[in-house]
């Protein structure tokens, strides 16, 4: 019997690197009797971390999805990497989960890439809960952790937990909404609930009067009732909290120590309770060209799902990840796949245990589950029953950042290493393959290095497959800055019909981001109409290869002046070669430039390193439109610098932080490259094309 939408919870576990989500995880799929024994990070063990990748690398790589049931609810588990290199797999698990779960160091508090999730979390009003993890370790602090919590965000922070003593001399933690204490259990045992002892009773003075007002707070009727009552009983308390949570106008704050099974009872308790259900999820689908319809997690609509993850399985095949959106899903049910438009069978359902897979005969909506074998379905399609069409949004991914040229050092493995590299594409949409026309080159590009880095790995690993790789070359692009005509005339005569074809035109510089254009300005019959066409796609040619550097030209406006035709030697073919010459010799005479990439940046810093950054920066050619202090010593700077300057930026920006910097970039515009730049471009595409040509 699948769970109803009410009895299902979807938690998001997101937070820094070696906060210890995943230890997390494991002890709490221990509380609920999932597993007879939490095995630690280091035996490679854990449900959570189980490709060979996180294994040997310690650190979770992909988003793993686990459940367990407590109190007669379904929880389901996203336990996600915290390294910046797979942000994507964030994206993915805040997208089909209902509210996340922070997990924070006691000692060292808010870090980056606990600070840009929470920019995540913001953008979509997503309901949250912070875990402080690691009580137990020497400098763990809960009262600077929460401090620092409330100076970097902007949010009432409710502690729901408190620790009974930090460091060495942590004992366990006081549930503040049942004022129950859970004593750090034995090794192998589950925690308990005791009375709370007597030493600790102003502890809970202390803090059960925050959590009384933050739960007025979430509730208009109870906030009146607190007003005239001075307090509110345990029930009261936990609606106002339960509602303050769903409506994002409070974060709950637990607390414990993972790695002794400490503090986990207590945060089951909470997410069973009070954490929001999926009845709170909204997608927007798209019901026809420009319209669009609100849809709510609601289990008595027609079957609708959307796809969050797509995974590649030695045994299973492909493994494609559901939200249940509406609906009910049956095994062997009619389904239809929106973007293919085809009907097909669902097959057997199964949900995850890490990499275990369960069969069950039917899920509701609000749940998540796998199918096996869609192989038309891909990450991001929606599948929904024939009696209701949905279309849902794509994952809003963040762009690649760094990128690295790739071929087979043996040319007979080409054509496999492109399969191997389109099917990790297929899994991790982060990852993008393109092939440069340009420059002849594969081109791959992610989230960082490290991300890069283990793709390759596994591959020449797995494959025995030998690659080389360099930096990619840039995209640059030609255009002209002034005005200028030319004529050219195409003759040719060798016996039989020649080819005859005279062309005048005036080419221009179009503002930036307009390509073309072309205009026909020739009065009466000097060229026929039937000719223009051919004279158009001599001009896109001529575009083609610029008189620089044989970069493809943009921005090149062209008007059609003048012309002459011969009665039988004209055609096409000539107006089209009589063109193409006729704007090269116009670019060379209208200012040829060089353009290059330019790219839109944001920088994650802590102060400590903000003078390095800015005149690394600066060196690069950059230019910084603003700085933000997001609270805690850590800084966004927003920047702008060339594409070419930035090929090795998530190498170097690591190296020059610590590694606890990262970036986000996006293109944003081409600009004019002057001077030495403008000539080492030149000459560095002459050689190139010089050596093809030895080749």
């Amino acid at each position: 019997m699948a769970f109803t939408t009410d009895k299902i919870r979807n938690i998001a576990i997101t937070g820094h690197v070696a906060t210890g989500k995943t230890t997390l995880v494991e002890h709490l799929l221990f509380a609920g009797g999932v597993i007879s024994k939490a095995e630690p990070v280091e035996s490679g063990r854990t449900v959570s971390d189980s490709l060979e990748e996180e294994i040997n690398q310690k650190i979770s790589i992909k988003t793993s999805l686990t459940h367990l049931v407590w109190e007669g609810v379904k929880i389901n588990f996203l336990d996600t990497p915290g390294s910046a290199d797979f942000a994507g797999e964030v994206v993915a698990a805040l997208r089909v989960a209902e509210s996340a779960l922070v997990v924070v160091g006691a000692k060292a508090g808010v870090q980056i890439e606990t600070i840009k999730t929470w920019r995540r979390l913001d953008g979509g009003n997503m309901p949250r809960m912070v875990f402080v993890n690691k009580m137990e370790r020497d400098q763990a602090d809960f009262k600077k952790v929460l401090e620092d919590l409330k100076a970097r965000f902007n949010k009432p922070f409710v502690p729901i937990c408190v620790p009974m003593g930090t460091g060495p001399d942590y004992r366990g933690v006081l549930n503040l909404i049942e004022e129950k204490a859970y004593f750090i259990p034995k090794a192998g045992e589950k925690e308990t609930a005791a009375d709370i002892p007597a030493d600790q009773k102003s502890l809970i003075d202390d803090y059960r009067e925050l959590l009384i007002e933050s739960a007025a707070e979430g509730d208009d009727e109870l906030l009146n009732k607190f007003f005239d009552a001075g307090t509110l009983s345990p029930d009261e308390v936990k609606k106002g909290i339960s509602e303050g949570i769903t409506n994002n106008k409070i974060v709950p704050v637990l607390c414990g120590a993972s790695n002794l099974n400490s503090g986990v009872t207590a945060l089951l308790d909470f997410i069973a309770q009070e954490a929001p259900t999926p009845a709170i999820h909204t997608e927007i689908s798209k019901t026809g060209a420009n319209a669009e319809e609100t849809v709510t997690v609601n289990q008595e609509a027609p079957f609708s799902a959307f796809v969050f993850k797509t995974t590649i399985d030695q045994f299973s095949g492909q493994l494609s990840f559901l939200k249940v959106i509406t609906g009910r899903l049956s095994a062997d049910s009619d389904i239809i796949n929106a973007r293919e438009g085809k009907k097909g069978k669902s097959g057997k359902i199964y949900e995850c245990q890490g990499k275990k897979l369960s069969e069950v005969s039917e899920t509701c909506a609000g749940d998540l589950c796998v199918l096996a074998k869609l192989t038309v379905t891909h990450t991001n399609d929606t599948l929904h029953a024939a009696d209701k069409a949905a279309a849902y949004p794509p994952l809003a991914l963040p762009a690649p950042v760094h990128a690295v040229a790739v071929a087979a050092k043996v040319k007979k493995d080409e054509d496999k290493l492109a399969q191997l590299l389109q099917k990790v594409a297929e899994e991790d949409k982060t990852f993008q393959v393109s092939f440069n026309t340009e420059t002849k080159e594969t081109v791959i590009a992610g989230m960082g290095e490290l991300q890069i880095n283990m793709i390759l790995s596994k591959i020449r690993d797995s494959q025995k497959i030998e690659i080389d790789t360099k930096i990619p070359q840039v995209a640059y692009r030609e255009t002209i800055t002034k005005q200028a005509d030319s004529l050219y005339r195409h003759k040719k005569q060798t016996g039989g019909h020649g080819q005859f074809a005279e062309v005048s035109i005036q080419a221009k510089a179009l503002p930036r981001g307009q390509y073309y254009s072309f205009e026909n300005a020739i009065r009466g019959m000097a060229v026929s109409k039937g000719y223009i066409p051919g004279i158009e796609k001599g001009l896109h040619e001529a575009m083609e290869h610029g008189v620089l550097a044989g970069y493809p030209v943009m921005d090149v406006g062209v008007t059609l002046l003048d012309g002459k035709e011969h009665p039988v030697d004209s055609s096409e073919m000539a107006f089209k070669l009589a063109s193409r010459e006729a704007l090269k010799a116009a670019m060379e005479k209208a200012g040829p430039v060089i353009l290059e990439p330019v790219m839109r940046l944001s920088v994650f810093v802590e102060e400590q390193y903000m003078g390095d950054v800015l005149s690394d920066l600066s060196s690069r050619r950059g230019r910084v439109h603003g700085q933000d202090q997001l609270g805690g010593g850590i800084v966004e700077v927003r920047a702008e610098a060339p594409q070419a300057e930035l090929l090795r930026y998530a190498i170097d920006l690591k190296a020059m932080t610590s590694g606890t910097g990262t970036f986000e970039t996006e293109f944003d515009h081409y600009s004019p490259v002057q001077g030495k730049h403008a000539e080492d471009i030149i000459k560095a595409a002459k050689e190139g094309a010089a050596g093809a040509e030895g080749h």
